[in-house]
């Protein structure tokens, strides 16, 4: 490292120690690295390497699972950061019932690094209106707000709807995701996405039923390729480690 790199690393670390400390989000103890502190950074369920680019879910050498093969998801790759357990689970769960909502800029930032390719689009996933009265915000656009910023790439704001008020995912069995989710979203036809490459925004993938869903409503409408980019995925339990 030139002795220049040096003095820039100093005048860094410098300025981080001028900087207020404040109680991290997960232990408490003070620290001036931001809302995480550095210990437990480290601790923080990241997702391996080697995953299936379709689904995200673990596979031996980074290849497509056994499912996507037989059965391909209507979207083409999943960037996800974490897996959904302790305590991204806690953290996911403090920004959307809790308005924790400074959460969404910590969440979107390590999504941000995993992005392998840049899509012509952003989109988040969007809630029904009656949902978000009751709710008062979606944190899947704050996400994809921040991603937008962060990345430079533009996110449409009023380009889907979710048309039909279906039960919470997290409520229903696995093997009813997908009926739940049939025709629930709809795409203004005033949006262009005639081949261009969407990626779209959501906090947890579980089963993929409400991504899959609305990719699908975006290939329709005429979207060259689908990314879906989240947070955290599910994860088999036996790969949880519960």
């Amino acid at each position: 490292m030139s002795i220049l790199s040096h003095r820039l690393l100093n005048i860094g670390l410098k300025f981080g120690h001028l900087l207020p400390a404040q109680p991290c989000v997960l232990c408490g103890a003070f620290s001036r690295d931001g809302v995480c502190c550095a210990a437990c950074d480290t601790e923080l369920p990241r997702l391996p390497a080697t995953h299936c680019p379709a689904c995200a879910l673990p596979t031996l050498a980074g290849e497509l699972c056994g499912k996507c093969l037989q059965q391909p998801p209507a979207f083409d790759h999943t960037v996800a950061a974490f897996s959904y357990s302790f305590p991204i689970n806690q953290l996911i769960k403090a920004l959307k019932f809790h308005e924790r909502l400074l959460l969404a800029n910590l969440l979107a930032d390590e999504l941000a690094s995993r992005i392998p390719e840049r899509p012509d689009l952003i989109v988040a996933l969007p809630l029904h209106p009656l949902r978000l009265r009751e709710r008062g915000f979606n944190q899947s656009q704050l996400l994809a707000a921040r991603l937008s910023k962060q990345l430079n790439i533009p996110l449409l704001t009023d380009a889907c709807r979710r048309v039909r008020d279906t039960p919470p995912q997290s409520k229903l069995p696995w093997k009813e995701r997908d009926k739940n989710m049939r025709h629930a979203f709809a795409i203004s036809p005033d949006v262009d996405i005639q081949s261009k490459h969407v990626a779209i925004v959501d906090d947890v993938m579980t089963t993929g039923a409400s991504i899959g869903e609305m990719a699908h409503m975006l290939k329709q409408a005429g979207a060259r390729k689908v990314s879906a980019w989240v947070v955290a995925r599910t994860l088999p339990h036996h790969e949880r480690g519960a």
